[in-house]
């Protein structure tokens, strides 16, 4: 017999799921529709989260590819911003424009692409959005000026965020949220690793075969990448896999419209997307994902500011060759990795004691003590940074200081995306996208203001800017932990 905390985890998973469990029928009295409704039976094998393991990490493996290629995009081509100014005859800021531009699109495709998920599917969206990312690495590659290169950029862009906009509900599709928070966590080592792994690989490239190279390697990983995805990428959205069930069997009884799938939207398709649109924007009205937006946002200005300037720190302060900058970004990955490693798990751990301390029930704030961890690193990494770049330093004590950022940075986008789905988990993919934008657009604009600040008042007080920010809104997890679901009840949103 189950212990009554697992009877109660497993009513847990059931009003989650809801309405995905049991095939049943609804009473003409309902709406009076009498048509047999399809649910999953409760260990219906096509259900995802009764998918077996090992196909669950080839879906997340492949996706997770997705979201590491299309970050490292963004950042790859900082090593040769230089030798792209001269080649192309004009400004580094104009360079730098280049990565402003994709990086916004990656924040503003998810508020398209993750709606469309939820009406179409994931698979669809995977495929096409990342098989135009692939070609569009070719005219980039090609590039005559400035101008085609920042058109390019910026249109791949959004094409590439397809990985960022569905992951975190292709992830919620398959794993209930007691096992969600570890996979997440190595999930979004892709958006981390990516913009950190790009000026690695881009240092080596730039150095040895030239910056067009970037793009001509970008197309063939993302090349295999896309393959990859047409051959073991599988459906895991929940209404379309039933809806694809109800038409098999509508089809072998001749018997058109015997069912229907319970949550599946049946309006008209231009009344389905313009409700599905507006979702995004709806859940961005909430007070509690606007300031964790507002945080992730500090988090992306922040690290993009910084790499978008580290070869004219290490490159001039320090002497650095394109090649040895590259390798300075290992830190930071080192961070992640050991965030991901160590205290990533953890996140579930806490988020079960809690759920087994308040009487079985889980909530969604359960998923943010750990968030101090990186509210705590993040500044103090940041004024590490900032001071002993200004007072030049040995090289290595500045640079162990980012280990410590990209710790930090795992931890408050960890628990931030895993509070999203929890508290829309349906519609995980719209939340997810919401946070992003906002997110994507500081991630873009504010390495083009960076460079002025850091020439106006130096890299101490320039860096030390985002390090104060960043200390006015660490205490926004804790005080969410507490008061976050009293904020949710009184901002209630019809979804």
């Amino acid at each position: 017999m189950p212990s009554d905390e697992e009877g109660q985890q497993q009513q847990n998973h059931e009003n989650e799921q809801t309405p995905l469990l049991r095939n049943g029928h609804v009473d003409a009295g309902e709406g009076g529709d009498s048509r047999e409704v399809l649910k999953f039976d409760e260990e219906d094998s096509r259900n995802p989260r009764h998918w077996p393991r090992r196909r669950k990490m080839i879906n997340v493996a492949v996706i997770a590819m997705m979201s590491i290629v299309s970050p490292l995009a963004s950042s790859a081509f900082t090593p040769g911003i230089e030798q792209i100014a001269q080649d192309l005859g004009c400004e580094t800021t104009d360079v730098i424009g280049t990565t402003t531009g994709f990086v916004v699109m990656l924040g503003l495709g998810p508020l398209l692409l993750a709606p469309l998920s939820e009406t179409f599917g994931r698979r669809k969206l995977y495929i096409i959005c990342f098989s135009m990312f692939t070609l569009l690495q070719i005219p980039t590659a090609l590039a005559p000026n400035i101008a085609t290169l920042i058109a390019m950029r910026t249109i791949s862009g959004f094409f590439g965020s397809v990985g960022i906009a569905n992951g975190g509900g292709t992830i919620s599709d398959m794993f209930v949220p007691e096992e969600r928070a570890g996979i997440f966590g190595w999930y979004l080592l892709g958006p981390l690793l990516g913009p950190t792994l790009g000026p690695l690989f881009g240092g080596v490239t730039v150095q040895r075969l030239g910056w067009r190279w970037i793009f001509w390697i970008m197309t063939i990983i993302c090349g295999i990448n896309t393959l990859a995805g047409f051959i073991f990428l599988r459906e895991t959205y929940p209404p379309v896999i039933l809806n694809k069930r109800k038409q098999e069997l509508e089809s072998d009884e001749g018997d058109a419209g015997k069912y229907r799938v319970e949550g599946v939207d049946e309006r008209p398709l231009y009344q389905k997307l313009g409700y599905s649109l507006l979702r995004p924007v709806k859940i961005f009205s909430q007070p509690i994902v606007i300031t964790m937006s507002v945080y992730q946002a500090l988090v992306f200005g922040t690290t993009f500011s910084i790499y978008t300037n580290m070869q004219q720190v290490y490159g001039g302060e320090y002497g650095f060759s394109t090649e040895q900058v590259g390798l300075l970004y290992l830190f930071p990955g080192l961070g992640f990795l050991t965030s991901v490693w160590f205290l990533v798990p953890r996140i579930d751990t806490v988020y079960k004691s809690l759920t087994a301390r308040n009487n079985g029930k889980a909530k969604p704030e359960f998923r943010l003590p750990l968030a101090n961890i990186g509210s705590v690193l993040i500044p103090i990494s940041l004024f590490w940074f900032a001071w002993t770049i200004e007072y030049h330093v040995h090289w290595l004590a500045t640079i162990i200081s980012t280990f410590f950022y990209g710790m930090g940075q795992v931890m408050i986008l960890n628990t931030v995306q895993n509070y999203y789905i929890d508290s829309f988990e349906k519609y995980a993919a719209s939340a997810i996208a919401a946070g992003a934008v906002f997110r994507s657009l500081v991630g873009g604009v504010v390495p083009l203001l960076a460079p002025p600040m850091f020439d106006k008042i130096g890299y101490g007080w320039g860096i030390s800017v985002f390090g104060f920010l960043s200390l006015a809104i660490a205490p926004a997890p804790i005080l969410f932990f507490y008061f976050g679901q009293r904020i949710r009840e009184r901002f209630q949103i019809e979804l």
